[in-house]
């Protein structure tokens, strides 16, 4: 089953899985060994549109919807989820930052580069704010009416590639998380320093990176909206990033499935087919039900995205969506490798990869226990609906 479309969202589907198939598939291995997402292949995400989804037509962009976004990032994930996060993150965490709080300015000196050639990333995280998203140490000092940028950020996706950066930084720490200030800060100023790629255990073609600020200068001109809304827009930003996360662990699930079926059918013992065996059917009867349900909840929430509605019910919905399609990614990912059996230990076979990348879902913008907690502080402020 599928959930309703529209044509132009068929049609982008279709040609994101075209492109998938012929033209990533064969590169997800080597991708995923060497750590590395080749700029040619970033460079034919732009001439496919997929970089620049929502962003007006008049900026070069696709002029979608979020829904789009999600759809391709999905598709995306079917094939190799490393890829799916660098387009997420472009998307709905840095694009949307511009859209939803840039001024016409910022706006029309970013976007058109977005949409066709520059990478972006999201600096939020630090050595001692993860979870606890808003105790930066990163500093933002007055330097007369602009900024001196100084602090280390970590795991930030994209940094190798990044000729742009949302950085969020504190300018009135006595303030708390209401003194966070968001600034555009070029990948190339100076200052600004990426340090090596990190080995990791999963999604290994997307760069995830130090990035250390040293007196970095930012123009007034390239802050993101008004001082001490950072937070504001961390929030509405992190709220569409785990709707984008839930995408990506619906496609990985939707991929770890087909690859489980076509395996199942191909595979012979006791002289037929294990897809024969009701042992081998029923679980994958269950990973196919439970993917259902994921792929409904995340394009509903997706929806009511476009729909412009804000908080409690987007929250409680993003956190939702994000925490129950990573669940679902990571069963999916498991049977997959039991229904392999022991070539699903191998490289050689897709299984291992989905499984590595699958338990990345619970823990990035926003781990299950946080969100669980967002979910509880709302249930209980309003009874559950029918």
């Amino acid at each position: 089953m599928q959930t309703p479309r529209t044509g132009d969202e068929e049609s982008l589907r279709a040609t994101v899985r075209r492109w998938g198939e012929d033209e990533l598939r064969p590169r997800v291995a080597t991708m995923d060994r060497d750590a590395l997402m080749p700029r040619e292949l970033i460079d034919e995400l732009f001439a496919l549109g997929v970089m620049g989804v929502e962003i007006p037509g008049r900026y070069g962009g696709a002029g979608g919807t979020f829904v789009m976004s999600s759809l391709v990032i999905a598709e995306l994930a079917r094939v190799d989820p490393a890829v799916a996060v660098c387009v997420d993150v472009q998307n709905v965490l840095v694009n949307s930052a511009l859209l939803r709080w840039g001024n016409p300015e910022q706006q029309a000196r970013h976007l058109p580069r977005l949409a066709g050639d520059t990478v972006g990333a999201y600096a939020l995280s630090e050595p001692e704010a993860g979870s606890d998203a808003f105790s930066l140490r990163t500093r933002a000092k007055r330097d007369g009416k602009d900024y001196l940028l100084t602090g280390e950020k970590v795991w930030i996706t994209n940094a190798r590639e990044a000729g742009v950066f949302v950085v969020f930084a504190t300018v009135a720490p006595e303030h708390g998380a209401h003194g966070v200030t968001a600034f555009l800060v070029p990948g190339a100023a100076p200052g600004l320093t990426v340090g090596p790629n990190q080995d990791k255990l999963c999604l290994r073609a997307s760069s995830s990176c130090r990035v250390r600020l040293d007196d970095v200068h930012v123009s007034q001109d390239d802050r993101l909206g008004e001082e001490g809304e950072g937070y504001d827009i961390a929030i509405d930003t992190l709220n569409l990033g785990r709707i984008g996360i839930a995408a990506q662990m619906v496609g990985l699930a939707a991929g770890a499935l087909e690859e489980s079926v076509a395996y199942a059918k191909r595979r012979h013992q006791f002289g037929q087919p294990i897809a024969e065996f009701q042992g081998v059917q029923l679980p994958l009867a269950q990973v196919a039900t439970e993917l259902e349900a994921a792929r409904l909840l995340m394009y509903d929430t997706a929806r009511l995205a476009d729909s412009g509605r804000h908080v409690p019910e987007l929250l409680t919905r993003a956190a939702m969506a994000k925490q129950f399609c990573a669940q679902v990614a990571e069963r999916a990912a498991s049977r997959a490798v039991e229904t392999f059996g022991g070539n699903g230990f191998s490289t050689s076979h897709p299984a291992e990869k989905r499984y590595r990348d699958a338990k990345i879902g619970q823990i990035y913008e926003g781990t299950s226990n946080i969100l669980l907690r967002t979910i509880a502080w709302n249930v209980l402020q309003e009874a559950p609906r029918c």
